[in-house]
């Protein structure tokens, strides 16, 4: 599957690819951006590492490319970004409210009708994105990902990582939504996709429900502000994501930090983004040129 180069910027010594393709579980074109460090270009003989984000409702692969600078710390270690799409398919219905449909994949499959036509983005980020950019950049190591996000993509990062043991080293989030089944935004959400019936579904795609079943080892890095309204809604839910790893025996390396007077916005993923990298790079052994 090839990808159309819209656009090549140069950021922090790498480039950040603007790229297009089409998706076939997503039965649309999709938008994303790629930035590869200079490692990528200058040491032919050694692969990248990549670090997958998952944006929150109603951004796209734009927003973290431009406001999170992720880049940053990814050029000094040597790790690629993948910055997916979240777009809709022009489905009735889909861009009647910011938090279902366009830009609200939640990524999960769909499996009521008539969403399955195409939100399908959970089969989007574990196989067919990954598949696509590691036949055409070869210069990216298929064995060594890694996975993070904010908000709605929180929850895609932790429960995409605790679905899919070993397929990725590292899963971090910036206020995730850790408890979707027993929040407004996601069981409305869950609702349309899945079906109000079918709870055992909505359970498979909540990371509090998942981590209870987690056996192995487990490191987990997750950022909240203190200022965050969603916090302070019980929209976010950390507290029933940290009860259930302790119930679990999986909360030894769960780090969950407060920060004080942060908010929900990109303010706050740009003041921890280097942090985020680091936990990834842990992971990853990526390569690194420079002394830090």
């Amino acid at each position: 599957m090839s990808f159309q180069t819209k656009a090549a910027i140069a950021s922090f010594g790498g480039k950040l690819l603007k790229l297009t393709h089409h998706a076939s579980t997503t039965n649309c074109e999709m938008a994303l951006n790629l930035y590869l460090p200079p490692q990528a270009t200058s040491v032919t003989t050694i692969k990248i590492p990549v670090l997958f984000w998952l944006s929150g409702l109603t951004c796209t692969g734009d927003n973290c490319a431009e406001k999170g600078f992720f880049q940053h710390r990814a050029s000094e270690k040597g790790i690629a970004v993948v910055y997916p799409d979240t777009r809709g398919l022009n489905i009735q219905g889909e861009d009647d409210s910011y938090d279902f449909g366009t830009g609200a994949g939640f990524y999960v499959d769909a499996t009521k009708e008539p969403w399955t036509k195409g939100y399908r983005m959970y089969s989007y980020i574990t196989e067919e994105l990954p598949k696509a950019l590691f036949s055409s950049f070869e210069q990216l190591d298929s064995n060594r990902m890694s996975i993070s996000g904010h908000s709605m993509g929180g929850h895609g990062a932790l429960t995409l990582f605790l679905k899919n043991q070993g397929k990725y080293k590292s899963v971090s989030a910036f206020a995730p939504i850790a408890n979707p089944i027993n929040c407004q935004w996601v069981q409305k959400a869950f609702k349309g996709y899945f079906g109000e019936d079918q709870q055992q579904l909505w359970k498979e795609h909540d990371a509090t429900e998942l981590i209870k079943k987690w056996k192995g080892p487990l490191d987990i890095l997750i950022d909240i502000g203190t200022e965050d309204d969603f916090l302070k809604q019980g929209q976010l839910l950390p507290e029933n994501f940290a009860e259930a790893a302790k119930e679990s025996g999986n909360d030894k390396n769960l780090t969950i930090r407060y920060q004080p007077d942060y908010d929900h916005s990109y303010y706050t993923i740009a003041s921890f983004a280097d942090d985020h990298v680091n936990h990834a790079a842990k992971h990853l052994f990526a390569y690194n040129s420079r002394k830090l």
